[in-house]
């Protein structure tokens, strides 16, 4: 595998509001610093961040939009005054005594690409608090080590790490609606109405990662693998943690073949209990109820289980009508695709304070977190893709590569080169489109059908398929030229007959 060697940028500007500029600067403002870090990968990968820090003072905008009453408004006020650039961050450091933010929180993440960071003495303190910061809003070692997964050793990487996403070019979201007991109930959900409503401003951020599209279905008889066990006490089933892997690939023979998709396809699944089984509730390692009755497998997707409530009166004509509540569900289901994008908030200590994304979905900090993990495992991609094509031509000593196929190949070379060289100047939008581009060209040439059938059909298998065809012919026309060798020797040595 050849080796990446890539130097991650992160242009940032630290901005000093009055009364909070510690007092031993090495030189007065503005003045710019360079903060570089290794980020361990392995022997085949190398790794760079690269913090170019610009240290200056507020402007009157920034003075004023920091008088806000609230952490929350000043981040709304100061959106307009900053740079927006993907993979860019503004830090505003306030007073000690500042009121913006509340009693025990020196951190707070606002939606875009700032933070609000109270003031401390030094300036070697105030530095290490901003690491941690930047590393929380542009990228975590754990994250670009997640991305170079194939190139890591197992033990390095955390179960976390394995649940991400692969990047790709595009994603198929799959909804669908599992009622195994149509006798008993009749479901209805406005799937559309919470697409457009809950999912689609979510997609519509993520559109510069990715091409999403979605679909639903209806699911009738489809029941889970495994039979969930009664519980006397509560009154109602229950599902096991350990049993939650069996209940996946039963469900999935029925919801449709993905292998016919081009992109991975994340599969979303309501299911509501039959009435023999309600209500379905599901247990976790410790054996406590989920709160959301839900769950998610890595990768795959999702199912959250939607028990329905008994009739009131035993009479109660079959079957039941149930409206979901679908901003119930829909909240589950973004959480699960905010964890298989990787985008969880586990790590964050407790004096920060990160805003909630609100109806997108995701902050702007998240998007860029989600272009820098991509971008590199893009490039780690192409460069593994172009090795094993290289070592695979070398095999094959006959291998015409035409003029398209070796332009495929120079354009891949070329963009990856773009999207190191990018990234090192800090432009993470251009880095991440080139490195798009990249995967495509090399794609294209790797999976070429004029190199399909050479790389299919060597020599050795040419032998092996002519051979049995012409063997039985070359016996007899061998024994026959034998033959004929062996007359004309007996002519020669007979002695002519003289007369």
């Amino acid at each position: 595998v050849a080796p990446v060697q890539v130097q991650l940028v992160v242009p940032m500007a630290v901005v000093f509001g009055p009364g909070s500029v510690p007092g031993d600067l090495p030189r007065p403002l503005p003045f710019r610093d360079v903060q570089e870090m290794e980020i361990s990968v392995n022997l085949r990968a190398s790794v760079t961040s690269r913090y170019e820090m610009r240290f200056r003072s507020t402007t009157g905008q920034e003075e004023a939009a920091l008088a806000a009453a609230t952490a929350r408004e000043a981040d709304a006020a100061l959106h307009p005054l900053q740079d927006t650039t993907l993979g860019s961050l503004t830090m505003y450091v306030v007073p000690e005594t500042s009121s913006l933010l509340p009693q025990g929180i020196n951190v707070y993440v606002g939606k875009h690409r700032s933070a609000l960071v109270r003031a401390v003495g030094s300036l070697a303190v105030l530095q290490a608090r901003l690491r941690e910061v930047t590393q929380l809003m542009s990228f975590r070692a754990s994250s670009i080590a997640a991305a170079l997964s194939d190139r890591v050793p197992d033990g390095q990487l955390g179960p976390a790490a394995r649940r991400y996403l692969k990047s790709s070019l595009g994603y198929e979201i799959t909804f669908s609606l599992l009622n195994p007991d149509p006798k008993s109930h009749t479901v209805d959900w406005d799937i559309e109405g919470a697409v457009n409503r809950y999912v689609k401003p979510v997609l519509d951020k993520l559109s510069l990662v990715a091409n999403f599209s979605v679909d639903s279905q209806i699911l009738y008889y489809a029941v889970l693998g495994v039979t969930p066990r009664y519980d006397k006490e509560s009154s109602s089933f229950l599902l096991s943690a350990h049993s939650l892997p069996h209940v996946i690939n039963p469900v999935e023979a029925r919801l449709g073949s993905s292998a016919a998709s081009l992109y991975p396809v994340l599969n979303f699944l309501l299911y509501v209990p039959e009435r023999s089984h309600s209500p379905l509730y599901i247990q976790d390692k410790d054996g406590a109820p989920v709160s959301t009755n839900a769950f998610h497998s890595p990768r795959w997707g999702g199912i959250m289980v939607y028990n329905v409530e008994a009739p009131a009166s035993p009479q109660a004509s079959l079957p039941l009508h149930v409206d979901v509540d679908m901003a119930r569900v829909m909240e589950v289901f973004l959480a699960q695709l905010r964890l298989l994008f990787g985008l969880s908030r586990e790590e964050v200590p407790p004096e920060f304070l990160l805003e909630g994304a609100g109806n997108e979905g995701l902050a702007d900090w998240e998007l860029d977190h989600l272009l820098w993990a991509h971008t590199v495992e893009n490039i780690a991609t192409v460069s593994t893709t172009l090795t094993s094509l290289a070592q695979l031509l070398d095999k094959i000593g006959n291998i015409v590569i035409k003029d398209d196929v070796a332009s495929e190949v120079y354009r891949a070379v070329a963009s990856v080169q773009s999207a190191v060289t990018k990234l090192s100047l800090g432009h993470l939008r251009a880095a991440f489109q080139a490195s798009k581009e990249a995967v495509t060209s090399s794609e294209r040439a790797f999976f070429d059908p004029s190199l399909l059938h050479l790389l299919y059909f060597p020599d050795d298998q040419k032998f092996a398929i002519y051979i049995p065809l012409f063997l039985p012919m070359a016996v007899p026309i061998l024994l026959s030229l034998a033959k004929i060798v062996r007359e004309t020797k007996l002519q020669k040595k007979e002695p002519t007959k003289m007369d």
